[in-house]
């Protein structure tokens, strides 16, 4: 029920507060001249409070654009370094892996060579082992 005359309310608050404002100048003891000037010279103490306030808001703006360009730079700086340090792990690696490579082709080799004379003096000890056989009968 509060927010249904809510609305309402303050229409009412706002045009009683405009009556009240009214009726003050029409019912102050200053005349007309002294009141508008009293009024102006509010108008002028208030405009330069905002165009101070603006401007001491435009400073802090400013501050904190300073501030959040440096932790950028700072960030930015961190980030290249994480990069290069990346990219010299990945380059020890590739180095690593291609030498593992090397070692295992040459171990192959080495085995392949191994077996191959192992095939040849089973060839020649077969064929020995046979001639004679064949010589013996």
């Amino acid at each position: 029920m509060a927010d249904e005359n809510g609305g309402m309310s303050i229409g009412w608050f706002i045009a009683g507060l405009g009556i009240g404002g009214l009726l003050g100048v029409l019912y102050a003891p200053k005349t007309g001249r002294e009141t508008r000037e009293d009024l102006l010279a509010g108008a002028a103490q208030a405009k330069e409070k905002a165009a101070q306030l603006a401007a001491e808001g435009r400073e802090q703006i400013s501050g904190y654009m300073s501030q959040g360009k440096e932790a950028l730079g700072e960030y930015v700086d961190k980030s290249q370094q994480y990069v290069d340090k990346g990219k010299e792990f990945i380059d020890k690696g590739k180095t690593q892996w291609s030498q593992y490579v090397d070692r295992g082709r040459g171990f192959v080799s080495e085995q392949q060579d191994k077996v191959g004379a192992a095939v040849e003096a089973g060839k020649q000890a077969y064929q020995s082992t046979t001639t004679g056989a064949d010589e013996a009968l």
